[in-house]
């Protein structure tokens, strides 16, 4: 192993060497530890320091890190105190996620490291999504994101490398090739020869250097920097290095020949570059030996504060309210809509007759001026406006920059609106059809939901997603799949009737921190019509409408479902019917469900989503649950066919849960 110094001074040499043997010697500890029972699981990083702490050194320490589990000099570079992070790895409550993650599946704002998930791929986007916000801010700053040999196979390190390309951002992606995913060799895991073959592929530059050399590493990571900067370009960096320990410490090594141990502990980072540095004589033996000396004194004497934790305590309220990030400012005026006119007031509203389409597309407009740092992304929403025409125009007054054209990599877009939101953002990322949401999936659930909740990190993200049958569109294009998320803590999912609901929700669920999904029937863009107030305002997430009063059934739904009832009631004036709007999925409205169950003694739950494991079911538990004094009859569910989205019309109305209605309300009103 060569080393070049170039201009390092020996100070600078010596301040390398200390960040490379804190996390080794840490390391040591960890397995004694581990051994011992004091910690349950452990990734060995032990043999790859050089890359993270290399990496680490040669940015700038307000740039953003996305680490993996094996990236311990990430987080002890940035100088978090092992005290607090041996807090973490007990799962202390006093840790950095309150006892909620393990190990390194945690990140910290305060020292810019995004927290991992265990599904690795996802975090490259995220990187995106931050050099996205530098570009726009015309910051010189570059985000970087780690991942291994075996990460280079998922879907997620293509879109990312993709986006960050046809994007120009300024982001590295740096691959620790240690030989094995898992047990996984890399000759079973890809064909190219090298990694950085991929990179070409994508149109950008791509380097392979030795992972083991500290020097080299920091040398090339700074270079790289400086070149993502300049150019505002991405860069692909494959590190070549080896897992000296078994994936985790519960799997071993017994799958890798015993013949490469030999051979890369030849190569070890440390011991090599100790012996650099006592070659050229800016370390003795006797200081090698100091040093190490005052880590271990240290690593004790941290080891005893972070074992000084109390008892987890579990809290239902504490656990529960920290889902959702606290909204901390409102914009513009809070006002309650409800049959297109303002509640408790006699003022009139200024408003016009819009259709829903163009509700949503005035509440967009209006929240892209009140907030310059609110970016749109999606498939064809620039010059073309969307499949749906929404965002047509948009271009033209907010720019490019903020209304912008996506490749088609679902996972990326929303995974790059989570790293906007890291630096700061709101983002609104259009699926094209919410159908398309399930090659987006894991990022909604994994890591949108879960982030707050995890290390306390808001996801100030909106996912529109236009849904709904009824147009002839078949299994693709026509689904509702809103309770796939309803089930996911973390979310909030938000399901408008009317243009002038559709309006105030969306405006709401950009003010909002959290992560909102915003379904827009298609079926009602232009066959519903209604008054909207001109001004610029939100209505409440998580309250629901009273469309109807009535005292015989209730019928509790939302979407298309609401004109459905809205329709029965008119041709069924001898049954008195009352309406709830649900407007919002997650969080439910329970009050509001009590009272439509109290006011009739009949609920009729309303849904288009298919009958099995739709929303319906979950309500009508909780009204058996905690209503049931108040029934006069079984709470029934009136909702689509158990099967995919026909497309002929013929057989999409029979799937409809329009058309079994009628029998639906008979059987009730009968009871």
């Amino acid at each position: 192993m060569t080393f070049d110094r170039k201009d390092l001074s020996n100070d600078q040499l010596v301040h390398f060497y200390k960040n490379l043997l804190w996390p080794r010697m840490i390391e040591e500890k960890m397995l004694v530890l581990l051994r011992q029972g004091k910690i349950s699981k452990w990734f060995s990083g032990i043999g790859q320091e050089a890359i993270s702490v290399g990496a680490t050194l040669a940015l700038h320490e307000d740039e953003w890190m996305m680490p993996l589990h094996r990236n311990l000099g990430v987080f002890t570079t940035r100088q978090m105190p092992l005290h607090k992070l041996f807090m973490q790895w007990q799962g202390a409550q006093e840790g950095y996620s309150k006892g909620r993650e393990r190990s390194f599946h945690f990140g910290n704002k305060e020292h810019h490291i995004c927290g991992m998930i265990s599904h690795l791929g996802p975090q490259l986007a995220i990187a995106d999504g931050v050099a996205l916000a530098h570009k726009l801010k015309n910051e010189q700053k570059v985000s970087l994101a780690f991942t291994g040999d075996g990460g280079t196979s998922e879907g997620d390190f293509h879109e990312a490398l993709n986006t960050a390309a046809v994007w120009d951002l300024p982001v590295i992606f740096i691959i620790e090739n240690n030989g094995y995913g898992l047990s996984t060799p890399t000759n079973e895991q890809y064909r190219c020869i090298s990694l950085i073959d991929k990179a070409k592929g994508y149109g950008m530059e791509g380097v392979q250097i030795d992972g083991n050399n500290i020097l080299a590493v920091y040398d090339t990571i700074k270079g790289i920097r400086d070149y993502c900067i300049k150019n505002q370009k991405p860069y692909l960096v494959e590190c070549l290095t080896f897992r000296m320990r078994g994936h985790e410490e519960a799997s071993g090594t017994k799958y890798v020949p015993q013949d490469l141990f030999k051979l890369w502990e030849m190569k070890d980072p440390i011991r090599n570059y100790e012996q650099f540095l006592i070659d050229i004589h800016v370390l003795t033996e006797t200081a090698i030996a100091a040093i190490r000396d005052e880590f271990k004194e240290k690593i004790e004497n941290e080891l005893a504060i972070g074992s000084n934790t109390k008892p987890v305590v579990a809290d239902t309220e504490t656990e529960l309210g920290d889902i959702y990030a606290e909204k901390t400012s409102g914009y513009g005026k809070q006002i309650t809509v409800v049959d297109n006119s303002r509640v408790n007031s006699n003022l009139e509203i200024p408003a016009s007759d819009l259709r829903l389409i163009d509700a949503i597309k005035q509440g967009l407009q209006q929240s892209m001026q009140q907030h310059p740092n609110l970016i749109l992304m999606g498939q064809d929403i620039a010059e073309y406006g969307g499949a749906f025409k929404i965002t047509e125009g948009f271009v033209s007054e907010f720019g490019k920059a903020r209304v912008r054209n996506t490749p088609l990599c679902e996972s990326a877009i929303v995974g790059a609106a989570l790293g906007l939101s890291l630096e700061g953002y709101k983002s609104m990322m259009e699926m094209q059809f919410a159908d398309f949401v399930t090659v987006g999936f894991n990022q909604i659930i994994n890591n949108l939901a879960k982030i707050h909740y995890r290390w306390g990190q808001h996801a100030d993200v909106v996912i529109r997603m236009p849904t709904g049958g009824g147009v002839g569109a078949g299994p693709f294009h026509s689904q509702s799949n809103e309770a796939w998320f309803v089930h996911t803590p973390g979310l909030k999912v938000v399901y408008p009737s009317t243009p002038a609901d559709a309006k105030g929700l969306l405006i709401a669920a950009i003010n909002d921190p959290n992560p909102v999904l915003f379904f827009e029937h298609k079926a009602l863009y232009r066959s519903v019509s209604g008054a909207v107030p001109l001004e610029y305002y939100e209505i409440e997430i998580g309250r629901a409408k009273h469309v109807r009063e009535g005292d015989e059934i209730s019928i509790i739904t939302y979407g298309a479902g609401v004109h459905w009832a809205e329709d029965y009631a008119a041709e069924h004036p001898e049954i008195s019917i009352d309406i709830l709007d649900l407007r919002t999925l997650l969080p439910l409205d329970y009050l509001a469900i009590r009272e439509a169950v109290q006011r009739t003694g009949r609920v009729l739950l309303l849904h288009e989503d298919t009958l099995i494991g739709g929303i319906g079911g979950e309500i009508a538990a909780w009204i058996v649950e905690h209503c049931f004094g108040f029934l006069d009859a079984p709470v029934m569910r009136c909702a689509s066919l158990d099967t995919p989205v026909p497309f002929s019309i013929e057989l999409e109305q029979n799937f409809l849960a329009k058309a079994r209605l009628d029998e639906m309300v008979q059987k009730l009103i009968n009871y």
